[in-house]
């Protein structure tokens, strides 16, 4: 067996943000929102937090694949640094760590360093390019998608989009109450390679499933005028959990992101099954799509409503089905 000590890669990226370093360092720090910040990243969660330490699960898009893995951070809210570590990587990767800086500058706003550092698994050539290009697509998206965020937010704070870009981000939910099994209500979510013969509203699926429970959905959909729009998402089932989450990767003009969840909870002889919608709003794919005076609150209620409407009907018939299943 080798005893050659893997090679280390290093790497940096960084960018100037016109926000104040605090700021930034929140939306780095909250890594709940990265679903919604950051374009690779599918689904994150904080499954161990004492405050400075933090242990993490999270999916990712890397060179087009989802991947996951399960990472230690430690926060120093002073400095305003983020290091990180992987302690379970998915291959080729072998070993991964970094640190985000957010630091001030002289002028006002902040410079954020993301470094990496990684081997990968024996070395070897193919592995290390792959990785690289994972490396830098998802480093430069994701500082792109921190800056545009954090400035969108800071011109908002300072009376930029008319005030309302505290509007810009929020979430919904709707809910049944069914009476049957947790089980049925679930399997009717997750086989959404069914939903075309139990849906009304739903014409076409493309669904695939992947080890780890990850699903991508490609779904064409008809409108009440009975047109047809088709949407595109990663999905990570949890059927232990109750617990299906997803990340909508083609989204309508007026939406810059969409994630959701579907969950599953049995109390007694009843199930609550609930939707969830985290929606952010693109001010300039507002104005286009509803014309340049719109309110954000206008394009929320229409954003609200067109969810919302999908999402009470799948709920209605899972407890058709998971009612007439008990019965």
């Amino acid at each position: 067996m080798s005893t050659t000590a893997p090679t280390i890669h290093v790497t940096r990226h960084e960018t100037v943000v016109a926000a104040p370093p605090e700021e930034v360092f929140a939306l780095v720090a909250d890594v709940t929102r990265w679903p919604q910040v950051f374009g690779p990243t599918v689904y994150a969660e904080v499954t161990q937090d004492d405050g400075a330490e933090q242990s993490l699960h999270i999916w990712a898009f890397a060179n087009g694949e989802v991947r996951s893995w399960a990472s230690r951070r430690t926060l120093d809210r002073t400095a305003h640094s983020i290091v990180f570590r992987q302690v379970v990587s998915s291959a080729p990767v072998a070993a991964m760590g970094g640190e985000w800086r957010i630091e001030a500058e002289p002028a006002g706003g902040c410079r954020v360093v993301l470094l990496h550092d990684y081997s990968v698994v024996d070395d070897e050539a193919d592995a290390a390019e792959w990785v690289a290009r994972a490396v830098e697509t998802n480093s430069v998206k994701e500082l792109a998608a921190l800056r545009e965020t954090a400035e969108q937010a800071a011109a908002a704070a300072g009376g930029g989009e008319g005030g309302e870009g505290n509007e810009l981000t929020f979430t919904f939910s709707d809910s049944e109450r069914i009476k049957g099994s947790a089980r049925d209500v679930y399997a009717f979510l997750d086989r959404a390679d069914l939903w075309p013969e139990r849906l009304p509203h739903v014409a076409a699926t493309r669904f695939t499933e992947e080890d780890g429970g990850v699903q991508v959905l490609d779904m064409d959909t008809r409108s009440p005028d009975g047109s047809l729009h088709n949407t595109r998402s990663v999905r990570v089932s949890f059927p232990e959990r109750g617990l299906l989450v997803y990340k909508q990767l083609k989204v309508p003009p007026v939406m810059a992101g969409h994630t959701g969840r579907w969950t599953v909870v049995q109390h007694g002889d009843e199930v609550t099954a609930t939707s969830w919608h985290t929606v952010t709003l693109d001010p300039a794919g507002v104005r286009q799509a509803l014309g340049e005076s719109a309110a954000f609150a206008d394009a929320r209620a229409l954003v609200r409503h067109a969810l919302g409407t999908n999402s009470s009907t799948t709920l209605r018939h899972a407890k058709a089905y998971a009612e007439a299943a008990r019965a």
